[in-house]
This record gives C-alpha cells, sequence and structure tokens, in this order.
C-alpha cells in the first residue's frame, strides 16, 4: 500500500511539474499581431466617439475594429476594386466607403454591418469622401473633374460641382455644412497647377480665391472654428490658409516626401499629418507655435492616411506596409500594430 502511496504521490509531482511548465510556455509565447488586411492601408478613422475604427485597404475590405483591444469587430465586402476611403457618419450610424476604381461609394449600417445603398455617378477614381456634419449629405470628389453632393438618406445626387484643372483629390465640409471645399489640380506633370476651390452650397458660387500651386496637394481640411483650411502637399510641406481670405499664413515644414493625409485635432489645437516617398512617418504639430511636437516613425512603406481620436490622445495611422499602427499621442509610444508589416518593394 506504501509503495503504491509513493508512487502516485510521485505521478502527481511530475503532472504537477509538466502542468506548470505549460503555464509558463503558454505566459512566455508571445503575443501575435491582430490578424489584418492582405494589402495596402489606405484608409483609416475613427467613429465619432472613438470606441472603434474603420480602415480601408486594396484588398477590397473594409474593417471595423475596437479601439480598446485591436479586436476584429466585422468586415464588410462588396467592393469589386481597392477601398480607397472609408468614413463614419458624424451621428454614428452609418459608415460609407468607395472604390478605388469600380467607381461605386457604398453606405453601411454599422450596427447590423449589412449594405445600405450603392451610390453610382461618377466616372473616374473616387478620390475622396467625407460627410456633411450633420450627417444627412455625402460629398465625393474624383479624378473625372468633378465633385457630387449626395443626400445621405436616399444615395441621390444633390449638386453637381465641377473642377477646371484635371482632377479633383480631396474634399471637406465646412463646420457649419453650408461650404466646402476642394483640391482641384492637373492630372498631368506638364504645366503642373493645383488650386484650392471654395464653394457656397445653396449658391453653388465660388466664394474664394486661392494661390495657384506647382506641387500635387493632397487632404484638405477645415479647423473646427472654420478660421483656416489645412493641406499637404507634394512637396513636403503643410499649409496653412485663411478661411476668409484665401491667404497662407503659415507652412509647416519637415516632411521629406508627400504628405499624403492632414487632420485637425476636435479642439483645433493640433494637427497630425502622413506622408510617404521613403519618408514613412506621421508627425504631430501644435498649431498655437507652429512647431513639430513628435514623430512616430516605424512603418516600412508609404503612410497613406492618418486620423486622431476624438479625444485627442489616440494617433492612427494605415500604411502600404499593410499595417495599422495605434500610437499613444502624448509620448509617441507605440500601442498596438494590426497585421504584419512588409517592406515596401
Amino acid at each position: 500500500m506504501k509503495t503504491c502511496k509513493y508512487i502516485g504521490f510521485i505521478l502527481l509531482v511530475i503532472f504537477a511539474v509538466f502542468s506548470c511548465k505549460t503555464i509558463e510556455l503558454v505566459l512566455e509565447k508571445p503575443e501575435e499581431p491582430p490578424k489584418g488586411h492582405a494589402g495596402p492601408v489606405l484608409s483609416v478613422t475613427f467613429s465619432p466617439d472613438g470606441k472603434q475604427f474603420a480602415s480601408g485597404s486594396s484588398d477590397r475590405t473594409i474593417k471595423l475594429w475596437d479601439t480598446a483591444t485591436g479586436r476584429e469587430i466585422r468586415t464588410f465586402t462588396g467592393h469589386t476594386s481597392w477601398a480607397n476611403n472609408v468614413v463614419f457618419s458624424p451621428n454614428g450610424k452609418q459608415m460609407a466607403s468607395s472604390g478605388y476604381s469600380d467607381r461605386t461609394i457604398k453606405m453601411w449600417d454599422l450596427e447590423t454591418g449589412e449594405e445600405i445603398r450603392t451610390l453610382k455617378g461618377h466616372k473616374g477614381i473616387i478620390s475622396s469622401l467625407t460627410f456633411s456634419p450633420d450627417s444627412s449629405q455625402l460629398l465625393s470628389g474624383c479624378t473625372d473633374n468633378t465633385v457630387i453632393l449626395w443626400n445621405a438618406a436616399t444615395g441621390r445626387e444633390i449638386r453637381l460641382f465641377l473642377g477646371q484643372a484635371g482632377m479633383v483629390s480631396s474634399v471637406a465640409f465646412s463646420p457649419n455644412g453650408r461650404q466646402i471645399i476642394f483640391i482641384d489640380q492637373s492630372n498631368t506633370l506638364r504645366n503642373f497647377t493645383a488650386i484650392i476651390r471654395h464653394y457656397e452650397i445653396s449658391t453653388n458660387r465660388e466664394v474664394k480665391t486661392y494661390p495657384r500651386y506647382r506641387h500635387g496637394l493632397y487632404s484638405i481640411s477645415f479647423s473646427p472654428d472654420s478660421k483656416f483650411i489645412l493641406f499637404g502637399s507634394g512637396d513636403g510641406s503643410i499649409k496653412l490658409c485663411d478661411a476668409d481670405t484665401g491667404r497662407e499664413v503659415f507652412v509647416f515644414s519637415g516632411h521629406t516626401g508627400w504628405v499624403n493625409s492632414v487632420r485637425f485635432s476636435a479642439n483645433g489645437k493640433q494637427i497630425i499629418s502622413g506622408a510617404g516617398d521613403y519618408d514613412n512617418t506621421v508627425k504631430l504639430w501644435s498649431m498655437e507655435t507652429g512647431k513639430l511636437v513628435r514623430t512616430f516613425s516605424g512603418h516600412l512603406g508609404w503612410v497613406y492616411s492618418v486620423a486622431l481620436c476624438p479625444d485627442n490622445k489616440l494617433i492612427l495611422s494605415g500604411s502600404q506596409d499593410t499595417s495599422i499602427k495605434l500610437w499613444d499621442a502624448s509620448t509617441g509610444s507605440l500601442i498596438r500594430t494590426i497585421g504584419t508589416a512588409q517592406a515596401r518593394k
């Protein structure tokens, strides 16, 4: 009997040791990054409450993520080409996305994940997309040199705005929703010209004149107080214009490649930017001093899109390297990478 007890005790000890080793191995195993997109991430954006974010990719999908955990909530499919723009409605009920060359805009129900409707009207690549502040309208810009104002509830075209230079690269609403701005620029490098166009929606009247530029301009935005207009440039600079006079008042310099994406913080005190062309960084700037606050480095390819959380604490970036990165805005530290970054070939 004693022998059986000793054998039983020894087996119990061995089992406990192996159990501890197994637990130890599990604990020591490095956490794998959340599985992301299968292609470059072309667009990222936070939900109005900051609890979720969305991403669009060249893999033709849009993904919805939980900000706190990085967990994928849902994948939206339906585009037949790159999902190059994704935006939340300000009321948080819907999301809109555009296909790079399928020439469509799709409206999605965020609660169910179902497609609500498809908007058709453009004849080129849809380059930019945004909701009006009250969520009732949608604005899209296209390489066919048009801007279309849509009724978000019905999908019907309300008004058409025409560019003159060749293509529209970015569009934005004023904070009161009564005016729009868009970048109208040449679609060839010969005699290249880029112009900011500023229209009053109710009258379809162009209300401001801005300087002409000899570099490509990208990602235009109004400041939250409507006093300034911000846009990124192909020469690596970020330009700030007075919204009342159209006069250029400041240039933020520091990027060494095309500035693909610029955004104001919700309080208008800071701006963020993302660049490509071997720069591949995200930068945070002070609107009060005009100085660079910090640089976020780590992407292995062009940074195509950046977003700042409504509480100004978190920064998102989407890159050509197929990854999404979530950063702490106050420290510059990387919180999470979604997807395995792949070096640009």
